[in-house]
């Protein structure tokens, strides 16, 4: 199933072969090797969780890799996937998230991502984010914007890193530490906004680009009082401190073969093609869609040691900061391929139809 992409030029799948290309020839197929543990799907077209799977347990399963390659499947499918009660360490998340990454395809150029906010010389390594209320009132990330720029808290809404070149694949985050009420996480689905468009609307934007900026982590690193990290990022194409990237408004899934909608406010600033009016319009619209949607979303509770992996090029997501206590919690990016839309590929929706 895993093989080198071969033979695919711009033109015909809007693959460059100048960037990092995954390595699936295909679609990959669930081979089963989950169907032992109860499961439950929280909506109909986002959010799957299992009981009784350790993510331990599969790395320490002799039969780890088919298991891990049929997760990665049920993440790209679902979106994102939740497990309950784990007692994964953080250098077991950095194997894991890195297996499952290379398991479903991820150039061999890329590894785990280290962010641009990230503190040389961090106890847990560069490859892990801290996920911490203490230092978001320092202004860290996405909430500095929230609470400067707007009170609407649709503004969080984003995919990881989506300004790098080279975006996350799979992100796996374990919550540790959490306040007595509120701190939710919610996930939307790019397949379902995709699957909303009219044909006509999508046959346009499957020929456009946006651009992503961060370059607001500039102001971040200077408040927090930490360079910002310029080096190599995890893949070659990620370096530098431009924290910009251009990427297809429409992106296809390499796991799935599925169409995703691949925008979100926290970094897309511009459609590429047409006048900034036209961008505002449409961006606003895409938006719109994801946020106004409630029946495209899930919306997740934690407990203490619970952990979400979720599928970055195809949702959506953003925490809920409804509380004051402190709420902590370890978050491990891998790199996948540079994003792509292939015309060849189907929506979900007509995948699944042809499938029945």
């Amino acid at each position: 199933m895993v093989a080198p992409v071969t033979g695919r030029t711009v033109s015909s799948t809007g693959r460059d072969t100048h960037q990092a290309q995954s390595r699936l020839s295909r679609p990959l197929q669930d081979s089963g090797s989950l169907s032992q543990f109860p499961r439950s799907d929280l909506t109909p077209v986002i959010g799957r969780e299992y009981t009784g799977l350790q993510i331990t347990d599969i790395l320490n399963s002799g039969d780890s890799d088919r298991i891990i390659q049929d997760l990665a499947v049920t993440v790209s499918q679902r979106g994102v996937v939740f497990l309950r009660n784990q007692d994964v360490t953080p250098a077991q998340m950095r194997i894991f998230t890195e297996h499952l990454s290379r398991l479903s395809g991820s150039p061999e150029s890329s590894t785990l991502h280290i962010h641009p906010l990230t503190e040389e010389g961090s106890e847990l390594g560069d490859q892990i984010s801290v996920i911490s209320s203490a230092k978001q009132r320092k202004g860290g990330g996405l909430t500095h914007q929230l609470n400067d720029v707007s009170r609407f808290a649709s503004v969080g809404w984003h995919s990881d890193i989506s300004f790098e070149p080279v975006p996350s694949d799979y992100a796996m985050l374990k919550i540790h530490e959490l306040p007595l009420t509120g701190g939710d996480t919610l996930w939307a689905s790019g397949y379902e906004v995709y699957d909303r468009l009219s044909p006509s609307f999508a046959a346009l934007l499957e020929g456009l680009s946006a651009t992503h900026d961060a370059r607001f982590f500039h102001d971040e690193a200077a408040r927090l009082g930490n360079p910002l990290r310029k080096g190599v990022r995890g893949s070659p194409l990620n370096f530098g401190d431009s924290l910009t990237a251009i990427h297809p408004v429409i992106r296809t899934n390499p796991v799935t073969g599925w169409k995703s909608v691949y925008v979100n406010r926290g970094f897309t600033r511009r459609i590429n093609e047409v006048t900034k009016d036209e961008s505002d319009v449409i961006l606003q619209y895409l938006f719109n869609l994801l946020t106004q949607n409630h029946d495209a979303q899930v919306r997740f509770k934690w407990n203490k040691n619970d952990v979400a992996i979720w599928d970055n090029r195809s949702t959506w997501h953003t925490a809920t900061y409804d509380y004051s206590e402190t709420r902590t919690g370890d978050r491990v990016c891998s790199l996948g391929e540079s994003p792509y839309y292939d015309p060849q590929s189907k929506s979900r929706r007509q995948a699944l139809a042809e499938e029945d």
